[in-house]
């Protein structure tokens, strides 16, 4: 299957980190590798268009980071779904859901 286009993913890739995180709190790395493995590569996102992603999530209140203190002295960054961010999760699989059903009407279902 082909890697969506990065106009498609500005719609499809805070809905996709939503919800992983949703599931459980990652770091940057383990979050790109999560969503190229389970996406089977069509949701694959590289840090530079991660790591933006992530921080407008952030300022708009949807994640929060939290960097502690790993073995050896190294920290790195978690991010969590907030209150806000569930919310806003479960309108947009609404909407996408709905969008999903509009296409399928259309014959460009999967």
């Amino acid at each position: 299957m082909p890697r969506v286009t990065k106009a498609w993913m500005r719609g499809a890739g805070p809905l996709a980190i939503l919800k992983l995180l949703a599931q459980r709190e990652m770091y940057g790395y383990e979050l790109a590798e999560a969503l190229d493995h389970q996406s089977e590569g069509v949701l694959a996102l590289g840090h530079s268009s991660l790591y933006p992603l992530l921080y407008n999530l952030e300022s708009k209140g949807l994640i929060e980071a939290r960097a502690p203190r790993e073995a050896g002295g190294r920290t790195r960054k978690y991010y969590a779904v907030t209150t806000a961010g569930r919310s806003w999760l479960t309108d947009h699989e609404k909407e996408w859901a709905g969008l999903v059903a509009a296409m399928a009407k259309l014959g460009l279902e999967s």
